[in-house]
């Protein structure tokens, strides 16, 4: 088994949780469930990032110690984990004693090989982004970006690490590792920011402005710059694990590529004579009915809301579906609805009720061993075989929403076989020919809903289990051969009946009509 270690960013504590960190989690649980399937050794982290101007202002709002603020916060990010079906191995804190031990240890290596210095600054700060900014920042009427909130100039002394040290390197690293970002397209962003040149960057905040974070080891006046604290935790949270470093896939959202994950934790690494990560995901956005989602505007969804509703597996189908991984995309209730009841409950649902109602029906509910195969058998075996060989490798690319829809297009076929065959006719006749035609056609609908519910498992787990459950059978110890045609379920018991996804109540006359804008 070879190595795989895959992290999520870890989720700033200064707010609940909502799409887009659920999205997050559950693409980076599909990429490694889909690699232990593959026979990887696969350890997840994920985790939240606690430290910061703003956790230590919303604290002092709410009358309560950053302390206590981040572990209510932190606690809410952790419960989300099993309800969406997330596997991760570890989930780290940035408050806990094992982090802040490394950081301290990876900050003291770089100042004493001079690579950390003090200098004093004047310049303008950000104090939503926690960052200093420069005059490239402004927007072309002079005026901050509103994502930087208030700014205020302010001068003192800090801690700056020699990033500018590093660019050439890094431009010859990026030159030479074009698939290092995934979506590729991400890469000549990168390329483009780094054609300026950079600043040092600032590692430190004074104590007397900012007490919340990890003291610096070399001068107890300071603290821990956000980003020189939180990057720290893929690492830190496996360096006492041999052979787990580096981290196969870092999956981040977009907005944080540039140039935190791209430029300064590559830089970082490389200074601290570390290797580097195998490469970063950076995903897109939902937005919600083409706006973006903000907690200021209101329109954050919480994700809890249609796992209750309709289970974690839709949900998790959903995202998974819709989005093309590394693109932004639209989420409406409208089209989760869509997906939900014509591939979830119309197509794998109805397969799931007819495979069981007419095996109980006509077959004693064991499934028969297939007798002669014809054209419609010999096409849909065919069309499976297809079907897996793309399958594997689009998941392999990240290219999961496409996966998906193939094993749709299987799953819709193989409804359309059991409409040419029609079951329930061949079970009212009595001529042999009849009988071992459908007994061919039970064993054919039975292994294609085993074979298609193997291939998605890592997307849909708990459904597949249930599936598996009422189907008679125990999958074997490895995945690859489950995704081969057989006689698996030959001799199987199924139960009568399973109701996997059933359809949403239509609203009440009385309920109100949803507000427009």
């Amino acid at each position: 088994m070879k190595p795989f270690y895959i992290t999520t960013a870890i989720d700033y504590a200064n707010g609940s949780p909502h799409l887009g960190h659920a999205y997050e989690k559950v693409l980076t649980d599909v990429i490694a469930r889909f690699r232990r399937q593959m026979g990887d050794q696969v350890h997840f982290l994920t985790g939240t990032d606690e430290h910061g101007q703003k956790v230590q202002a919303t604290a002092r709002k709410q009358g309560v110690s950053p302390q206590e603020f981040v572990d209510g916060i932190s606690a809410q990010f952790e419960a989300l984990l099993p309800r969406l079906g997330v596997t991760n191995d570890d989930f780290i804190r940035t408050t806990e004693e094992r982090h802040k031990a490394v950081v301290c240890r990876l900050l003291q290596q770089l100042f004493d090989q001079g690579d950390i210095y003090l200098a004093e600054y004047k310049g303008y700060y950000s104090t939503r982004q926690e960052q200093f900014l420069q005059e490239k920042d402004r927007q072309s009427d002079g005026s901050w970006p509103e994502l930087f909130g208030e700014v205020t100039e302010i001068t003192e002394s800090n801690y700056f690490f020699r990033l500018k040290k590093y660019q050439p390197w890094l431009q010859e690293f990026l030159a030479a590792h074009p698939d290092w970002i995934f979506p590729r397209f991400r890469h000549a962003q990168v390329a483009e920011f780094l054609k300026e040149d950079l600043n040092d960057l600032c590692i430190s905040r004074p104590r007397e402005r900012l007490e919340w974070g990890i003291t610096l080891p070399f001068d107890a006046k300071y603290v821990t710059y956000v980003w020189f604290d939180a990057l720290v935790n893929y690492y830190s949270a496996v360096a006492d694990r041999p052979g787990v470093w580096p981290a196969t896939w870092h999956v981040i959202g977009k907005d944080i590529l540039v140039p935190p994950h791209a430029v300064y934790w590559p830089a970082m690494l490389h200074a601290l004579g570390l290797p580097l990560p195998g490469g970063i995901i950076a995903h897109g956005w939902w937005s919600i009915r083409g706006s973006k989602m903000s907690k200021s505007t209101g329109n954050a969804l919480d994700p809890l809301t249609l796992v209750d509703e309709f289970g974690a597996d839709a949900f998790r189908y959903f995202l998974i579906r819709e989005m093309n991984v590394g693109q932004d995309s639209d989420f409406t209730r409208e089209q989760f609805l869509v997906r939900y009841n014509s591939e979830l409950a119309n197509n794998l649902g109805n397969l799931v009720n007819r495979t069981l109602n007419m095996t109980t029906r006509f077959a004693g509910g064991a499934v028969p061993a297939a007798a002669d195969l014809l054209d419609l058998d010999r096409e849909l075996r065919a069309l499976w075989d297809k079907t897996r060989d793309e399958f594997l490798p689009l998941c392999e690319g990240f290219q999961f929403h496409t996966a998906l829809e193939r094993a749709m297009f299987f799953l819709t076929e193989t409804n359309a076989y059991i409409e040419k065959r029609a079951p329930w006719k061949l079970g009212k006749s009595a001529e042999p020919a009849d009988q071992a035609l459908l007994r061919t056609t039970l064993a054919t609908m039975a292994e294609a809903l085993r074979l298609a519910v193997s291939l998605i498992r890592h997307v849909t787990p708990a459904s597949t289990e249930r599936i598996h459950a009422v189907l008679g059978y125990t999958p074997g110890p490895v995945w690859r051969d489950e995704l081969v045609w057989g006689g698996k379920l030959t001799g199987a018991k199924v139960a009568e009946a399973l109701v996997l996804f059933p359809r949403p109540a239509p609203p009440t006359a009385s309920a109100k009509p949803e507000k427009k804008g």
